[in-house]
């Protein structure tokens, strides 16, 4: 939950996530509709997808026991080789490195390579915890020195504990800033929305890959352009943002879908959670 997401929002989410699935067999055992509405207004709805595919492999391959060995970790879904690493440290004592966003800065300010390649601070960090003694306690104290004090914007570097050690401390310009440029495209979308008093609201699947893959939304028509009116609901991603465009139809459905009386049953992208409360249907869900 925590990759792409901030801690506040987290962290009542994974709780209330440990308390419906406190173990690898409830969680197995679960749909995957089950866990997208669990997921439901964390966004990145690939990352439920990855748990359930991976806890399937857990059953399948390790009889519901989570393996110990980094290689192993790194085969499950949705685990990357920096989360193998935090996962085999922390849980297992392994020696495996952490190169998550506020590591990465740390290494690179600490060893004055401020251009430094992901390839270098991969070394860099297999070096420091293969002399830390204690992989665990070193993984979180360079995460928390980077969430903490060496932040982007002004690190504090005269209460850094490892001040004089760092190549660039008190000149954080030395190290260079790296800004990452993120090309958002506009994407215009027509939502079909078919009604009915006594029905609900007609509602499809979305495709397994794609934007908002495997959820629940209305039926949705791309547009080549933008019409000319405001659309009823800005919905912005990572690289896309979305306008989408309500178009309320009397005429029968078509395709696959089904009728919903209560939208609360599944799991429905936020975008379209606050585009249906323009029209009366559910409430908005932030």
């Amino acid at each position: 939950m925590l990759q792409q997401t901030q801690v506040a929002t987290v962290l009542p989410r994974y709780q209330a996530w440990l308390a419906r699935y406190p173990d690898i067999q409830s969680l197995a055992s679960a749909s995957l509709d089950d866990l997208l509405k669990a997921w439901e207004g964390l966004g990145y709805y690939r990352r439920a997808r990855f748990i359930h595919a991976a806890v399937q492999l857990l059953i399948e391959r390790y009889s519901g026991t989570f393996p110990q060995a980094f290689d192993e970790i790194l085969q499950l879904p949705g685990i990357g080789r920096s989360t193998a690493g935090a996962i085999a440290s922390f849980c297992f004592g392994q020696y495996t490195p952490v190169l998550d966003g506020n590591v990465k800065r740390v290494l690179r300010r600490w060893h004055g390579m401020p251009e430094g390649s992901d390839k270098a601070l991969w070394l860099k960090a297999h070096e420091a915890i293969d002399a830390s003694g204690n992989p665990d306690d070193w993984n979180q104290s360079m995460m928390e020195l980077g969430a903490t004090v060496c932040a982007p914007i002004k690190p504090d570097c005269r209460h850094c504990p490892v001040q004089k050690y760092c190549d660039t401390a008190f000149q954080v310009e030395a190290a260079g800033k790296r800004a990452a440029t993120i090309r958002v495209r506009d994407v215009y979308w027509q939502v079909n929305l078919y009604m009915d008093p006594e029905k609900g609201i007609w509602l499809m699947q979305r495709p397994d890959t794609g934007i908002w893959a495997g959820l629940w939304t209305p039926p949705i028509t791309e547009l080549e352009t933008s019409p000319d009116m405001a659309p009823c609901h800005v919905h912005q991603l990572t690289h896309r943002r979305l306008h989408l465009y309500a178009q309320p139809l009397s005429s029968p459905p078509a395709g696959s879908g089904q009728w919903v009386t209560d939208i609360s049953q599944l799991a429905l992208p936020t975008g379209i959670h606050r585009l249906l409360a323009r029209h009366g249907v559910g409430a908005c869900n932030d």
